[in-house]
């Protein structure tokens, strides 16, 4: 068996593989931008709800609404319209990049077509992780510290078993039951590659957003008081941008390698544009 160095190292390369995919058809960025701003117009009308319902206002004062039924409801609520807008733009992102990884050329209208001819199994989907998310979030709050370690371990499992959902729900268009039972499946093909190198993904795009939020938020303080403020503000907007650049990077990349996951685990052979000796190193097959 590998050594977990080894595991990271063929992931890492995975991720570089992807990128070139990315490079290839950079529309891949619209459709996580389009996820990112429908959500904050979502939250934006939740607080505003929220507001008027007294949620605020409550929790001002210091009543205890985790004890009560209105905030779950709440809660409830926006983890399904969350989880509903984020999972229906990933999976147009998704089902892109597995027709980009079978030598298609996918259009973004294509693409949000796919999704929404899919829209019922996405609902589904949705609610089925709205419940997870409640139910773990109250195990934590009545549970204390032994229940945030539970929600932990219990989050991490059904991340696992979910990874493959997504591509499944835009592959093969099963309900949500049968893509969560699939992607278990696909999971135990995988030996769970598809974690590490999801992993390496959020830790190189972390590392990134750190060191160009500390150069350009502490490079740009330091030129406001060295009394240069244009150059500071200019410096300030670049590391913005920069950092929504990663952002959608990372959600890009992070599609495509659940995609190339995906394919290899059902078709058995590297996907186009991957290195087919580094993949078939990475997705050990049990009994190979």
């Amino acid at each position: 068996m590998p050594n977990p160095i080894s595991r990271f190292e063929r992931s890492w390369l995975l991720i570089k593989a992807s990128l070139e995919v990315l490079r290839t058809d950079n529309a891949l960025l619209i459709l996580p931008a389009l996820s990112g701003l429908a959500t904050i117009m979502l939250a934006i009308g939740f607080v505003v709800l929220a507001s008027a319902d007294g949620v605020f206002a409550a929790m001002h004062t210091g009543r205890s609404l985790h004890a009560s039924g209105q905030f779950y409801a709440w809660l409830f609520c926006w983890y399904v319209v969350q989880y509903f807008v984020v999972i229906f733009f990933n999976t147009a992102l998704v089902g892109t990049a597995i027709a980009l990884l079978h030598g298609e050329r996918p259009t973004v209208g294509l693409a949000l077509e796919l999704a929404s001819s899919r829209i019922g199994a996405i609902l589904g989907y949705a609610v089925i992780s709205a419940t997870v998310g409640v139910l773990l979030h109250a195990l934590a709050e009545r549970l204390g510290l032994i229940g945030r370690l539970i929600e932990g371990a219990l989050g991490l499992a059904w991340t696992a078993a979910t990874f493959l959902v997504v591509p499944i729900l835009a592959a093969e268009g099963v309900g949500p039951w049968q893509a969560i039972q699939r992607s278990t499946e696909l999971l135990r093909k995988t030996w769970g590659e598809n974690l590490i190198g999801n992993a390496g993904i959020t830790v190189v795009m972390s590392a990134i957003s750190a060191i160009t939020g500390v150069v350009g938020f502490g490079g740009g303080m330091a030129l406001v008081r060295l009394g240069h403020p244009v150059l500071g503000v200019a410096l300030f907007s670049a590391a913005i941008t920069a950092l929504l650049l990663v952002v959608l990077v990372a959600a890009a990349l992070s599609g495509i390698y659940s995609a190339a996951v995906y394919y290899y685990a059902v078709v058995g052979q590297p996907p186009a544009g991957f290195d087919a000796d580094m993949v078939r190193d990475a997705f050990t097959r049990k009994g190979a």
